[in-house]
């Protein structure tokens, strides 16, 4: 069934049960953290979906967002003085965006459906079992070679294995094209054996060249044509 939902276009990629701050400066979404706080916006969450490189979703429409995003649950709220906010989130559920509407609100409102993952048989339990514990191991190598040891700390015990993967790579710096592809991935066993083998890579990559991954925009500076 089809949802209404507000949506915070981001330059990067929220995963379901992954903490996500934000620091909210513009007015519009400075509007929506109101709505929200105040429960004008029903239980207390929005809509993230990340903004495809050179694209803007203010000029390109549903053309320059990633459809496939998650639902961000309002954690904890902070208001500063000048009417900013810092706000702490955690992602909840996955979506696909069929619609965008830029008038009905301050902020853009999307029509979306839920994404559910494939069932998983039970003959494939014991194969779940052993990628997730492949996971856990392809993700201390990786924390142990990029952060120091108090940066970091393994997932409970307790963390189902269709959310582990999500939780997972919210402590790699992936590249946001390998994050939209493990969001949109609906099958527990394969986003298993894609986490895995995405650690596996960047700690090679790590141990090779010390260094970790940066967003091309991280080193964009503006130009002229004249």
């Amino acid at each position: 069934m089809a949802a209404t939902l507000p949506l915070f276009p981001l330059g990067t990629v929220l995963m379901p049960g992954a903490s996500l701050p934000l620091h909210v400066f513009e007015p519009r979404y400075r509007q929506l953290t109101v709505d929200l706080v105040t429960g004008a916006v029903p239980e207390k969450q929005f809509g993230v979906v990340a903004v495809r490189e050179g694209w803007a979703p203010d000029e390109h429409g549903i053309a320059g967002v990633h459809t496939v995003g998650c639902t961000a649950e309002l954690l904890d709220v902070r208001r500063l003085p000048d009417g900013r906010f810092d706000i702490v989130t955690r992602g909840a559920r996955r979506f696909r965006l069929l619609e965008l509407d830029d008038e009905s609100k301050p902020y853009l409102m999307g029509t979306v459906e839920f994404l559910p993952d494939e069932p998983v048989g039970t003959t494939a339990e014991d194969t779940t079992r052993m990628l997730t514990a492949a996971a856990r191991a392809a993700h201390r190598r990786y924390c142990s070679t990029a952060w120091k040891n108090d940066d970091w700390s393994e997932p409970e015990q307790d963390v189902a294995p269709d959310t582990l993967a999500h939780v997972l790579a919210a402590d790699c710096l992936l590249p946001m094209g390998d994050r939209q592809k493990l969001l949109e991935q609906t099958c527990p066993t394969q986003r298993l054996k894609m986490v895995r083998a995405l650690m596996a890579r960047e700690t090679g990559l790590l141990a090779h060249l010390r260094a970790v991954p940066a967003p091309i925009t991280t080193f964009a500076v503006e130009h002229s044509f004249n």
